[in-house]
C-alpha cells in the first residue's frame, strides 16, 4: 500500500493537466475587415469619342472659295489623371470632311473637292466643380478641356501642307455606377494655324479607368 501511494499523488496532479489540453480552444469570433472599393476609379485611362465636326473657312488662299463644310470626326485618348481635378492624355484624332466641288484648296485648281485629316496630339482636361449624388459621391463633373496636334491632310494635292491644329472647350462628365466607365459630352472650338480656319467640334465620349 506505501507503494501505490506515490503513484496515486501522481495520478491526482497529471489528470487535471490532461483534461485542460483536451478542452476544445475558443473559436476567433471577430469578424473580418470589410472589403472596400473606390466609388470611381482613376489612374490610367482609355477614351474614346466621336461627332460632327465643322468647319466655316477650309485652309485655301485668300480669294479662294472657302464654304463651311462638314463630316464626322472620331478620337481615340489614352492618359492618366493626376489626382480628381486634372488628367493629361495623348491622342489620335481622324476626320473626313466633306465640302462643294468648288473647294480647291491649295492645289491651285488642279484637283477639288473633300478631304481628310489625321491628327496625334496631346491634351489638358482640368474638372472645374463637381456635383455630389445621394450618397456624397462627386459623379457628375463640369470641365475644361484643351490641347493641340498636327493635322495632316488627304490627298496631298488638294493641301499639300501639314498645320498645327489647337483646340479648347467645355464638357460635362458622369461617372457611372459601374466604378471604370465615364460617360461625357463636350463642346470644342477648332483653329488652324498655318490656314487660318476656325471650327467646332460636338464630341460624345465615353471612358474606361483602370
Amino acid at each position: 500500500m506505501k507503494a501505490l501511494a506515490p503513484l496515486a499523488l501522481s495520478a491526482s496532479l497529471l489528470l487535471p493537466l490532461a483534461a485542460s489540453a483536451q478542452q476544445p480552444t475558443p473559436a476567433n469570433t471577430g469578424d473580418r475587415p470589410a472589403v472596400t472599393f473606390d466609388e470611381i476609379e482613376r489612374g490610367l485611362y482609355f477614351a474614346v469619342m466621336g461627332g460632327p465636326l465643322f468647319l466655316t473657312n477650309p485652309p485655301a488662299p485668300e480669294g479662294t472659295p472657302r464654304p463651311f463644310s462638314s463630316g464626322p470626326m472620331a478620337q481615340v485618348e489614352v492618359g492618366v489623371d493626376i489626382g480628381e481635378r486634372l488628367s493629361l492624355g495623348v491622342f489620335v484624332m481622324g476626320s473626313s470632311i466633306r465640302t462643294s466641288a468648288e473647294y480647291v484648296g491649295n492645289s491651285g485648281g488642279a484637283v477639288s473637292g473633300d478631304f481628310s485629316a489625321v491628327v496625334p496630339g496631346a491634351a489638358l482636361r482640368v474638372r472645374l466643380a463637381g456635383l455630389a449624388d445621394s450618397q456624397e459621391t462627386k459623379r457628375t463633373w463640369f470641365y475644361l478641356r484643351a490641347g493641340g496636334g498636327l493635322a495632316m491632310f488627304s490627298p496631298k494635292r488638294l493641301l499639300p501642307d501639314s498645320d498645327i491644329l489647337v483646340f479648347a472647350g467645355p464638357g460635362v462628365e458622369y461617372y457611372t455606377r459601374l466604378r471604370h466607365f465615364s460617360v461625357g459630352l463636350e463642346v470644342t472650338g477648332n483653329y488652324l494655324v498655318s490656314g487660318g480656319s476656325f471650327g467646332f467640334a460636338v464630341a460624345p465620349n465615353i471612358r474606361y479607368a483602370f
